[in-house]
């Protein structure tokens, strides 16, 4: 088998690892290759330009037999395996076509994790050594390997991730049997105790199947704060459910679940960024998220009574639970405001999006709408309509093409 025959089986097989975001590095040791705090796996620089990692495994060959994974062991798929020179040699020419600026490397588990993460020490080492390559690079840790081979590649690489996979041990249990949350933990905690700018410098991240087990939105949105907290993780990465193989323990879905994979992201960054808690957003009582508006708009409608906000006098918290109102604009009118009393123009000059903020704010005591309109089934039925024009493609750029 050629080497690019191998690459067409294995970059294929990578792409079900949603893991592979990169952010929070910076290396200056290597003659060539970079990487910059502002991201390289799928991301965008200053000026526009996208820069992305190629991402392959370093063999779909597996002892193991995860009822959802497109590579377990009783799966009839074609089989390979790279040695660590091809990955170098495919690095190195990409890289020098302007194809990529980094690398994620992962890797189905061959004869043990201790064996398989030996071979992805020596890819990694010939890149760094033989190669000199500076670039990103991203490694998947494999559960049940010893603290010597992490400390070994965490001191190569500028991320390690290792996969939560299911979001409890009950589903790990019916779906990955070979797999144990315990080995995962390990490796988080070490990677935790032992970050510094030479070992995983831009940390770590970790993904979880969505769709693929009975969980609810709060127990998979429980599980990810608990990790950030646990684990000071840098991003949890949720991959919608992709119905590959059949199994009795599987679901039967005619589509992944796509916008929940969605939902659950935007509920993420208000995690991460707006200070919300998981306990803001779910109850018992509401387990799931509500598809047709996202959960920032939920929170909001289901606590009217706290609105409307008065954006010259609110505190910064209290504009970032606004609808419409993001990190930015909220910097831009807590600074703009000790200067002069801001109206919807200035809101709208600063970035803010009045389509969903002005159900909920004041500028000087007056609303932009009708006060007499402002019941929750009227602001949610326009919520919904702003959202389902995104949907069917209104405000996107004209193709040339069609």
């Amino acid at each position: 088998m050629d080497i690019m025959e191998k690459l067409t089986i294995l970059a294929d097989s990578a792409k079900y690892d949603a893991s592979c975001s990169s952010s929070g590095s910076t290396r200056t040791n290597g003659k060539f290759g970079n990487t910059a705090y502002s991201g390289i796996c799928h991301s965008f620089s200053s000026d526009g330009r996208c820069i992305s990692l190629l991402k392959i495994l370093l063999t779909n060959i597996c002892i193991f037999d995860c009822k959802y994974c497109i590579n377990r062991n009783s799966n009839n798929v074609k089989r390979a395996i790279f040695t660590p020179e091809e990955i170098c040699q495919i690095t190195i020419n990409f890289y020098k076509r302007n194809y990529i600026e980094g690398l994620f490397l992962s890797s189905g588990i061959i004869k043990s994790p201790d064996y398989t993460m030996e071979l992805m020490i020596k890819t990694i080492e010939l890149l760094r050594h033989k190669y000199h390559f500076g670039g990103y690079i991203h490694a998947k840790a494999i559960p049940g390997c010893s603290e010597y081979q992490l400390k070994k590649l965490g001191s190569l690489v500028d991320r390690l991730s290792a996969n939560i996979e299911l979001p409890s041990n009950e589903s790990l249990k019916l779906l990955a049997p070979n797999k144990e949350e315990s080995k995962v933990s390990k490796i988080m905690n070490y990677v935790k105790v032992n970050q510094n700018k030479n070992f995983t410098p831009a940390g770590q991240s970790t993904q979880m199947i969505i769709g693929a087990s009975l969980e609810t939105d709060l127990d998979i949105m429980n599980k990810s704060e608990n990790s950030y907290h646990d684990y000071k993780l840098k991003r949890v990465f949720y991959s919608a459910y992709i119905p590959v193989n059949q199994d009795k323990n599987l679901p039967i879905l005619k589509m992944p679940p796509l916008k929940r994979e969605n939902r659950l992201y935007q509920a993420d960054w208000l995690l991460r960024f707006y200070n919300f808690k998981v306990s803001d957003l779910l109850d018992k009582n509401h387990p799931n998220f509500n598809v047709l508006v996202d959960p920032k708009c939920s929170w909001a409608l289901n606590h009217l009574n706290e609105f409307p906000k008065e954006v010259n006098s609110c505190t910064y918290n209290e504009l970032l639970k606004i609808p419409g109102i993001g990190v930015t604009s909220a910097k831009r009118i807590i600074t703009s405001r000790k200067f002069f009393k801001l109206n919807f123009n200035d809101l709208k000059k600063m970035g803010v999006v009045l389509k969903r903020a002005q159900y909920f704010i004041t500028c000087n005591g007056k609303y932009n709408l009708n006060a007499t309109l402002l019941s929750s089934s009227f602001i949610e039925k326009n919520l919904f309509l702003d959202d389902a024009e995104k949907e069917i493609g209104y405000g996107k750029q004209l193709s040339l093409f069609n």
